[in-house]
């Protein structure tokens, strides 16, 4: 055949059979109109959609180190297990681990103030007792 005589042939409507069943076409629910939904606001969360990892707190960790540095191995522990936690699925490990690291380098700031203030008092006391021993022992003549 030429191809002027290919393209003009009549062709069939049936597809050439390969060995393989032909698969029934089922009927489609018919569907009526969808009514209007109201966009979700901005920040919504959106149904199974997968949250954002939250922060590590690192800084906080530094922050431990810096100022009480016993607990400064808790909170780098804790500060970098949020996001393998978070990449396994376990988003409330995650924000525990956070949280964790977060409030342990507030601990460690606390404990710092505490003990700077303890300090400065007991120096005070210090220095006054020093300086009252130096009056008793110039007023004895």
């Amino acid at each position: 055949m030429s191809e002027t005589e290919f393209a003009s042939a009549p062709r069939t409507a049936a597809a050439p059979s390969y060995g393989a069943p032909a698969y029934p076409s089922y009927p489609q629910p018919a569907q009526g109109p969808q009514p209007m939904q109201a966009p979700a606001p901005y920040g919504a969360p959106v149904p199974g959609a997968v949250p954002a990892p939250p922060p590590s707190n690192a800084g906080w960790a530094v922050a431990a180190v810096v100022f009480f540095w016993p607990l400064a191995f808790a909170a780098f522990n804790h500060s970098s297990s949020v996001y393998p936690r978070w990449a396994l699925g376990d988003y409330q490990g995650a924000q525990y681990a956070s949280d964790r690291a977060k409030q342990l380098g507030k601990i460690a700031l606390f404990v710092a103030v505490g003990l700077s203030v303890l300090f400065f008092i007991l120096y005070g006391v210090i220095i006054a007792a020093a300086i009252s021993g130096i009056e008793d022992s110039t007023s004895g003549y």
